[in-house]
């Protein structure tokens, strides 16, 4: 027999009251936040605001994964971090500070580079993860070990003023999407990105991932959500499975 969830403490229900007066998350959603636990890999720009809304929103259990340190050009879009930070261990700073934020919140830094080889064992035991990389590799290697262990994907992209945020839940995957990894792929070092796009696709990110948890609004797993900030256009597509997926195909 499953047990009833603790109830909440004073500060929590201080914390959470403009949850728990919304009528679509209210006192189980909120506890739905609470034992929810979501993994980040990527500690930049999208995975920065990211972190910060799951951890303001009480999710209970947050993985960072990234192996990289601060660097001055970070914090032109990555506002977890500041000056004091520089250096220093991106995972490490961005701990500390989500435990600054709130307390309530179990946070664990993964100093690692993901790849192929590693991703299944990172993203197994996860309730869902956010991929917010700046590398088609990385995507791909994550994608291909949610598909495996079973685990719901946020991807989330971005590039110059355009980003990109998707739910995905096995089949149609993110290789489904790009079925390899561009030879001449380009990354916002070299093309560049507008600072605050990081933040509005980060907290889409966070958004759609307490959305699935919570139980909230319609399913929208498989449908790519595409923002341009230039035009200030939003549109959405269907993303459809690739028959031949070697990820997440019938002979896959």
């Amino acid at each position: 027999m499953s047990s009833s969830p603790e109830p909440f403490s004073d500060r929590e229900v201080e914390r959470y009251a403009r949850h728990l007066v919304l009528k679509e998350i209210g006192g189980p959603g909120q506890q739905k936040l609470k034992a929810a636990s979501v993994l980040l890999i990527g500690a930049g720009g999208i995975g920065a605001p990211a972190a910060l809304y799951l951890a303001a929103a009480g999710v209970g259990r947050i993985g960072l994964v990234d192996d990289d340190v601060v660097t001055l050009s970070n914090l032109q879009r990555q506002v977890i971090y500041g000056e004091s930070d520089l250096y220093r261990s991106k995972v490490e700073e961005a701990k500390r500070r989500l435990a600054d934020l709130n307390p309530e919140v179990a946070v664990e830094a993964i100093p690692l580079r993901v790849t192929a080889e590693n991703a299944p064992d990172l993203v197994r035991d996860w309730d869902l993860v956010i991929d917010g990389t700046d590398s088609f590799e990385t995507r791909l290697a994550v994608s291909d070990a949610c598909v495996a262990e079973g685990a719901p994907l946020i991807a989330a992209a971005i590039g110059r003023w355009e980003g990109m945020v998707a739910l995905l839940e096995g089949r149609p995957c993110y290789r489904c999407l790009v079925a390899e990894a561009p030879p001449d792929a380009e990354t916002c070092e070299r093309v560049g990105v507008v600072g605050a796009l990081a933040g509005v696709i980060g907290s889409m990110a966070a958004l759609a991932a307490i959305r699935d948890i919570a139980g909230a609004g319609e399913d929208t797993a498989g449908e790519i959500l595409f923002f341009d900030a230039l035009t200030w256009r939003v549109r959405k597509a269907t993303l459809a499975p690739d028959p031949a997926c070697p990820a997440c195909s019938q002979g896959a």
